[in-house]
């Protein structure tokens, strides 16, 4: 099937700034960060355009070997002596903000989970002897509060006055500081009641060190109508601007800007799963009602976070695990990013909001090639969803007016079961494609396109045929560079199979499939004598990008 779909840049009409608003980065394993793969891909970030990226990552306060396994990591910053008093060690904590500085990165630190020493036992099951007492810690202990307020509060100091000694406050004030993770599910413990009590020590900690360091919360995960992380958010918004103050005993808590997650879909543990998509428009309107509470509560001028804007919930799950996570190595992982990122800028310019989505995904050392957990690389190959990255890194600042008359427009958030997608068994079949992009000044004057086509269908296929317009040139001649990324294009994926799906490529095989793993254009260049607008024609198939760039 052939659609024709109309797109319009007028070169000449400036709308206003564009927003980096992918310049957000992380993943669960802190202890990932500093080994060579790691550090590898931070480079690579790093090398980007517009870097530096922030990364975010889980369990940096958390007690155990210091070596990274799927969902678990640990720097042993925080015991207590024979005698309960606490003993600070910043060795492996300091290598992995070393890592994010080194390559040219920034951090954005989450403060948790509770070190072995501080856990409040009340919240667990008796143990007997070390192994066990280590397993229960493993398994729900590092979730707990704290045993003492008092405790925590000094080590939160500690930590924020060791980081303003060691990088030096100017730098540490660039950073974001973020207390815990998805505090309204299994990640906590405690109460709603003391998730803020524990924000409200954190708070008073950190800025008694450096009273410019930027901290939020609450990091909820899935907000839903009327579901436990809407109430939970409303709770702690609530409490900052009215509530009484656990450490101060005043009116209200400082919120310097506002973090919580969404999830375009759900895949579990299942071998033999039936078909099933994430949604971007259920991700979307998880973004709305997350901005309607903080509008409702008055906190509409603080940038929000989204600390994790994923398609899934289950980073480390791959297609062993479930295959429909097969989306992930291939160019609808790329399309998916480029359409949810698209319409949540829509969304912060419609609320007034600064609005940042954070991928949550990095790397897996020693895994399967192509392994299917949510990477930007696979043994050193990027993936095409990196590539995506590569062409937002390449942008300009000044938006221009682009119009496609084939896109989803924002009033699919109207829909009365639009949080029904986010259900794990939708196959997103009969879905409409969405032919969307945005147009910017680059930074030598070059007017740069991206044309995205995207279903929430994986196995659809269908191409497009775009009619691009582009005004306000002049009259000049101009030279076209056009990349893509599809099923052929900047899509190691593709070679990988045709080389028969190695596990563990290696030599020429290894080679080819590399060769594959940049951004490629669609075609060689092309120059055109322009008098006033250009007019170009070309497919796109059901998932794609398409990049142009004209100078």
């Amino acid at each position: 099937m052939n659609n024709q779909v109309n797109v319009k840049v007028d070169a000449g009409v400036s709308i206003g700034v564009q927003e980096h608003l992918w310049r957000y980065i992380g993943y669960d394993e802190c202890n990932y960060t500093y080994i060579p793969e790691g550090v590898d891909l931070l480079k690579k970030f790093a090398a980007l355009g517009d870097a530096p990226y922030y990364f975010r990552t889980h369990f940096m306060f958390c007690t155990g070997n210091c070596h990274g396994t799927y969902k678990f990591g640990s720097t042993n910053i925080y015991w207590e002596n024979e005698k309960g008093e606490p003993v600070y060690d910043f060795t492996y904590y300091d290598y992995i903000i070393d890592a994010f500085l080194s390559t040219g990165n920034k951090p954005f630190i989450e403060l948790g989970f509770m070190p072995m020493d501080l856990v409040d036992t009340n919240y667990l099951r008796p143990a007997a002897g070390n192994w066990e007492k280590y397993g229960r810690y493993k398994e729900v202990g590092w979730t707990c509060p704290p045993k003492d307020y008092d405790k925590w509060h000094d080590f939160i100091k500690a930590v924020a006055s060791h980081l303003v000694e060691k990088y030096g406050a100017e730098e540490v004030k660039s950073w974001y500081f973020e207390l815990w993770n998805e505090p309204d599910i299994f990640y906590w413990s405690g109460t709603a009641a003391e998730y803020c009590k524990l924000y409200d020590y954190t708070e008073h900690a950190v800025h008694e060190v450096l009273p410019e360091l930027r901290l939020s919360g609450p990091a909820v995960t899935g907000i839903f109508e009327g579901g436990h992380a809407q109430k939970f958010f409303r709770f702690f918004l609530n409490h900052c601007r009215d509530g009484a103050n656990f450490c101060t005993q005043e009116k209200g808590t400082r919120l310097d800007f506002i973090t919580f997650h969404v999830k375009g879909g759900g895949f579990p543990f299942e071998m033999h799963a039936p078909k099933a998509v994430p949604s971007v428009e259920s991700l979307v309107h998880q973004v709305k009602l997350g901005l309607d509470i903080i509008q409702e509560y008055g906190y509409q001028d603080c940038e929000v976070v989204l600390s994790e804007a994923d398609p899934d919930g289950w980073a480390a799950g791959g297609i062993y695990d479930n295959a429909n996570m097969i989306f992930r190595n291939t160019e609808y992982y790329a399309t998916y990013v480029a359409s949810t990122y698209e319409k949540i800028d829509q969304l912060s310019s419609q609320y007034g909001i600064r609005v940042r989505p954070l991928a949550w995904a990095f790397m897996f050392p020693g895994e399967r090639c192509f392994e299917g957990t949510r990477t930007f690389t696979t043994q050193g190959i990027d993936k095409a969803v990196f590539n995506m990255f590569k062409i937002y890194g390449s942008l300009g600042n000044e938006k221009l007016s682009f119009e496609s008359d084939g896109t989803k427009k924002l009033e699919f958030l109207k829909e009365p079961e639009i949080g029904v997608k986010n259900h794990s068994q939708y196959t997103g079949e009969g879905e409409d494609t969405d032919v969307a992009g945005f147009a910017v000044r680059g930074k030598n004057g070059e007017i740069q396109i991206v044309i995205y086509s995207h279903c929430n269908d994986r196995d659809k296929v269908e191409d497009q045929k775009i009619s691009l317009t582009v005004d306000g040139i002049g009259e000049k001649e101009v030279k076209i560079r056009h990349y893509r990324i599809d099923s052929e294009h900047s899509n190691p994926y593709a070679e990988w199979v045709r080389q028969g799906s190695p596990l563990f490529p290696e030599g020429e095989q290894y080679d080819a499939i590399k060769a594959r793993d940049g951004l490629e254009k669609l075609c060689e260049d092309e120059t055109a004598a322009v008098n006033g607008a250009l007019s170009l024609e070309f497919s796109l198939p059901a998932h794609a990008v398409s990049y142009l760039v004209i100078e």
